[in-house]
């Protein structure tokens, strides 16, 4: 990717390498045994702004996301409207499933992340109301296509939900977050919102974190506001599991399912399917089996350039976590 945008690669041999990459990911996914997989996003240059790659009207000084680790990543800033995704993840669905012959989950990135775009001075001649309505317009559009296409499931990254609360501790912003992705997810029919997710956690960039400091406490009952049948929690790297796993079954809704994080992407060391197998029967003593599932605590490289984890630990870490699962299941009688 890097190449191509130095000119030093044209952009079929490009397709050609996203293609190899992408059929790759995908066969070495399903030899995990997952029931479930996904293109590993190999396309995108990152989870968040895949919509506006190549998008006219962008300048690149637009909000700053500072990491624990001292860097930081910058997201583009709308210099005009309207407002159009130029990308929508079903392309990346279309392109996975020629290779999967598992169900595939699609991720997409929420409204709300989206929506920092707009700058806070405003833009002449295209309100922030306008922006507004043309992104609730794009965002259902981004869904409604994965889910048209067959996806087993579409994940919304909310990952901006406990960074809120950083840049917010009254819970305002969070809670206008909600609003803004609750007004996408209230444009589907129930039987839909049941295969719509939404992953929190506190960022996963180059092995560090934007705000693993916050009090998951503070974030978990307003976000399991939202309208979605499906959670995908970071878990496994939080100090105290067992606190979060309380809160969660108390705000858990009979309708909903939680998929609580069991693998650290961030830690270099690979769990064990003991492991594994030791925090899915903790959270089974709180949360009930039928809403309960296992995923990754965040992806193993959000962006195209982070190089941070090589991808045979990755699915060394995958493998453990469908072992674990089913090691946890047997003991567990499901």
């Amino acid at each position: 990717m890097q190449a191509a945008a130095e000119g030093r690669l044209d952009s079929d041999e490009l397709d050609g390498l996203f293609a190899d990459a992408v059929r790759e990911t995908i066969e070495s996914f399903e030899a995990t045994g997952s029931p479930v997989i996904s293109d590993g996003e190999q396309r995108k240059p990152s989870f968040a702004t895949y919509p506006v790659a190549e998008l006219e009207g962008l300048a690149p000084d637009g909000v700053v996301i500072p990491f624990a680790d001292g860097h930081t990543r910058q997201l583009p800033r709308l210099t005009h409207g309207p407002f159009r995704y130029q990308t929508y993840a079903d392309s990346y669905l279309a392109e996975a499933r020629r290779t999967a012959t598992r169900p595939v989950k699609q991720a997409v990135i929420s409204a709300s992340a989206l929506s920092l775009l707009y700058p806070q001075d405003g833009i002449d001649g295209y309100s922030r109301d306008e922006f507004v309505a043309d992104l609730l317009d794009e965002a259902e559009k981004d869904i409604r296509r994965s889910l048209d296409l067959g996806a087993h499931c579409v994940q919304i990254d909310f990952t901006e939900a406990r960074l809120s609360l950083k840049l917010d501790p009254s819970g305002g912003l969070l809670r206008s977050f909600v609003e803004l992705n609750n007004a996408v997810l209230g444009r589907f029919s129930a039987d839909e919102r049941a295969r719509i997710g939404v992953h929190t956690c506190p960022g996963g960039d180059r092995d560090s974190t934007h705000s693993a400091d916050v009090d998951y406490g503070d974030l978990l009952p307003t976000l399991f506001e939202l309208e979605s049948g499906r959670f995908y929690v970071q878990l496994a790297s939080e100090r105290d599991r067992p606190r979060v796993l309380r809160v969660i079954r108390d705000v858990l809704r009979p309708e909903q399912r939680v998929f609580i994080g069991v693998i650290d992407p961030i830690d270099p060391n690979v769990e064990s399917p003991q492991e594994v197998r030791d925090r899915v029967l903790e959270a089974a003593e709180l949360i009930p089996l039928g809403q309960l599932g296992t995923t990754d605590d965040c992806g193993f490289s959000p962006f195209g350039d982070d190089v941070s984890t090589a991808r045979e630990t990755a699915f060394a870490k995958i493998r453990a976590r469908i072992e674990g699962t089913e090691l946890a299941a047997g003991q567990l009688g499901v």
